[in-house]
């Protein structure tokens, strides 16, 4: 982020491969989001199928090819730098897949696909950067991956949320309704698809306005099901329904972009600041505390630090909408390093020390 605001501002320049805006969402959408989202499922994993995942030098090796990729991609030669950054998520697949399959976990296949559509995508996104495939599919595969990302999102969200939300309340019945499931969960899909299609096809407007819309009620309801005002006295709790809150804001900003209401940058945000990332920090700060034998308790640091994205989010939403663009868009992005540095301070200590409780890990 900080090499984003040095980009944004004028005041450097990185690399010539990827250039301003396009390494920013490259980077943010394939490196930082790839990165969280193989920690999680490298975890989780294990977790649902009793079996290991990449640790020790494999996993190592896993962790150098995804550093190796973004010090390449800035200071070149960046050849070598697409090589090791389409070759990460392949990996990822592989070392999700072979325990998913192994243990014939057949309810996390489709994680598995998700993972594979991923990789498609970034390879796609290279190729087409390069000139080996249409230009315009550069820019479709990196939305179309933000699409993917956001169908892993709900996925996950409809484990945690409902599960921690009844376990840690007592008389607490969040609940799956099948209809309200297929509905949020198709609409996805045809968003995805519409996306992918669009971007080299003339779609009517209405469509995917239309499909955003219907998504954003879809998702609203899933997340009232849950009953997250119960979550209220537990911050470790709302952070997660707050998170998954922002997906049908995204959505109606989205469809709102269709009717040239807002711009596009409003609901990408809303979604990539706002729901990915929330979700993505209020998880690692809850697995931090539980894989190193402390208290599912959140400090006040946590909760300034969680504060600190929302505050982010909507000052980088509105700069879309209302208000100095340059200046809000630097104050959102000031924002997020103070959010991150502070969960840096937080849990950098706990990450690298034995944990509490004397267990291994």
């Amino acid at each position: 982020m900080a090499l984003w605001l040095a980009m944004f501002t004028g005041m450097a320049s990185f690399g010539d491969y990827l250039q301003s805006v396009f390494w920013h969402s490259h980077e943010m959408v394939f490196g930082f989001s790839m990165a969280v989202m193989t920690g999680f499922l490298f975890t989780a994993v294990r977790n649902w199928t009793g079996l290991p995942t990449p640790s020790g030098w494999a996993l190592g090796l896993i962790v150098l090819v995804w550093f190796a990729a973004r010090v390449l991609l800035v200071a070149g030669p960046a050849s070598l730098g697409v090589i090791l950054d389409v070759l990460f998520l392949p990996l990822v697949t592989i070392g999700i897949a072979i325990p998913i399959f192994r243990s014939a976990n057949k309810r996390n296949y489709k994680v598995v696909a998700i993972v594979a559509a991923l990789a498609v995508l970034h390879f796609v996104f290279h190729l087409a950067l390069n000139g080996e495939l249409p230009a315009w599919l550069s820019r479709t595969s990196l939305f179309a991956a933000i699409d993917v990302i956001v169908i892993l999102f709900a996925v996950v969200g409809g484990r945690v949320i409902p599960a921690f939300t009844r376990n840690a309340i007592p008389g607490s019945d969040p609940v799956h309704r099948t209809w309200v499931e297929v509905s949020a969960f198709g609409l996805l899909l045809l968003l995805a698809v519409t996306t992918l299609v669009g971007g080299g096809f003339a779609l009517p407007a209405w469509l995917p306005m239309t499909l955003a819309f219907l998504a954003a009620a879809a998702h609203a309801l899933r997340l009232a099901l849950w009953q997250p005002g119960l979550t209220l006295g537990n911050p470790l709790l709302w952070m997660m329904p707050v998170a998954y809150s922002w997906l049908p804001v995204a959505f109606v900003l989205r469809g709102l972009s269709g009717l040239a209401i807002v711009v596009p940058g409003a609901w990408i945000h809303a979604l990539t600041a706002g729901a990915l990332t929330s979700l993505m920090v209020a998880m690692m700060m809850r697995s931090t505390l539980g894989h190193t034998g402390r208290k599912l308790i959140a400090s006040r640091a946590d909760v300034a630090v969680f504060l600190l994205l929302q505050l982010g989010t909507i000052v980088r939403v509105l700069s879309g909408i209302v208000g100095d663009h340059r200046t809000m868009t630097i104050l959102a992005g000031l924002i997020w390093i103070a959010a991150f540095t502070g969960f840096l301070v937080r849990y950098a200590p706990m990450l690298l020390r034995p944990r509490a409780d004397g267990k291994p890990g």
